[in-house]
This record gives structure tokens, sequence and C-alpha cells, in this order.
């Protein structure tokens, strides 16, 4: 007799077989759901992992989850990492600005002088000229 190392109910293993007959999902959701159905089906650690391509560590990992979180771990939790400081909105008034005649005194904008307008202005608090050429080197407006 087989070890079964979850217990999915009926209602989470209809979820985990609708899910996968769509098709339609990123290979890690793939690779968690086919990972739990066959621990479900009482498949050992090692089975799974050599199906999978994974180590049994990570098979490990999605079943503690999964006794956890329920279904919910199959979903990657939010990561942490440097929040976004300048917005697709602040991205297109940088750009408009550079694509704008420049100020008087000046036959063109520098990237400086962009990133000195754009903090006056208040798109921003603070931004430095290599961002801004960052930004605007996806754009056809280029000064310089």
């Amino acid at each position: 007799m087989k070890k079964r190392h979850i217990q999915l109910t009926e209602a989470e293993r209809q979820e985990l077989e609708t899910l996968l007959s769509k098709g339609d999902m990123s290979a890690r959701l793939f690779r968690r759901a086919t990972g739990l159905l066959a621990l479900n089906r009482g498949e050992t650690l090692e089975a799974v992992a050599a199906l999978l391509g994974v180590t049994n560590d990570t098979v490990r990992a999605w079943r503690q989850r999964y006794q956890a979180d329920g279904l919910k771990s199959l979903i990657d939790k939010p990561r942490s990492g440097r929040p976004i400081e300048i917005d697709g909105v602040q991205r297109a008034q940088i750009t408009a600005l550079a694509c704008s005649e420049a100020p008087p005194g000046h036959s063109e904008w520098s990237l400086r002088l962009l990133a000195e307008k754009v903090v006056e202005l208040g798109y921003c608090e603070r931004i430095s000229h290599t961002q801004v050429r960052n930004i605007l080197k996806k754009t056809k407006c280029r000064p310089i």
C-alpha cells in the first residue's frame, strides 16, 4: 500500500485537474499542481522529483506549503525587493519633457538639465541623469 503524502479533497483534486487541462499557466504553477496530484496518488517524493525535474527538497517544500495553506500554496507569495520609484505616468512626463523645446539659453536638452527640470516640476522627488537616460533609451525622442 502506497503512503499518501497529502490528502486532497475531491474538490481540490478536481480544481487541480481543471487547472492542468486549461494549459495556460506558468511552468512553475504546472509543476506544483502536477506534483500535488502525484503526491495525492501516493507517489514518493523521489519519484515526483524525478518526474518533474526538481529536487526532493522542492517537492517536500510544496507538500509543507500545501499542508499549511491549501491550494493557495500554488501561487507565489509577493517577493520583497526595491519598490518602483518612477511609474509609467512619470516616465511619460519625462519623455514628453524631453521631446519639448529646450529652455531658453540652451539649444537642446541635456540629461542633467532634464533631471533637474523633472525634480523642479515635481514629477518625482529625485532622479539622476542616468535614470533619465535609461527612461529615454527606449523612445525615439532623445536629447543630445
